[in-house]
């Protein structure tokens, strides 16, 4: 999963500058497959996310949404918004949060209800426990942990 300057491959978070274009889908599925790969070996393909995923879950939440085809938010050289889509950051209590933004006037607010909802279904599918809530100025935002043992 490592480019040739040696680099890993970073997915997506929302908060860096709009991802390169064309390599980045062939490394994209690169990682994800090495992901795939990896819960097989450790957890014997049961859906479970693997070690390495529970230490780094922003990471490992963004590479899943990447992969599945969600566009990540991004900001310009100034640090503002220039494009919507979903941005994953550490969040209280050692979950991750997953938030749906954009530019001013740009529509994120309009879409979080249902893009959230369809973030939450891929991530549960991968085995995230996930839950939507209200921050305190009525924006919905997902909060995704580890799996409780047991279910």
């Amino acid at each position: 999963m490592a480019d040739p300057q040696g680099q890993g491959f970073e997915p997506a978070t929302g908060d860096g500058a709009e991802p390169p274009g064309p390599g980045r889908a062939a490394e994209l599925r690169t990682a994800y497959e090495g992901l795939l790969q990896i819960r097989r070996l450790l957890t014997g393909g049961t859906g479970t996310p693997a070690p390495w995923e529970l230490r780094l879950v922003p990471r490992a939440v963004a590479l899943v949404l990447e992969a599945a085809g969600f566009p990540p938010s991004a900001v310009d050289a100034d640090g503002r918004r220039s494009r919507t889509g979903y941005r994953v950051a550490a969040g209280a209590r050692g979950t991750t949060e997953v938030t749906w933004v954009g530019p001013p006037g740009g529509g994120a607010a309009g879409e979080e209800s249902e893009r959230l909802s369809a973030c939450a279904a891929e991530l549960e599918r991968h085995g995230w426990d996930c839950l939507v809530y209200r921050g305190p100025r009525g924006r919905r935002f997902l909060e995704v942990a580890a799996p409780h043992p047991g279910g």
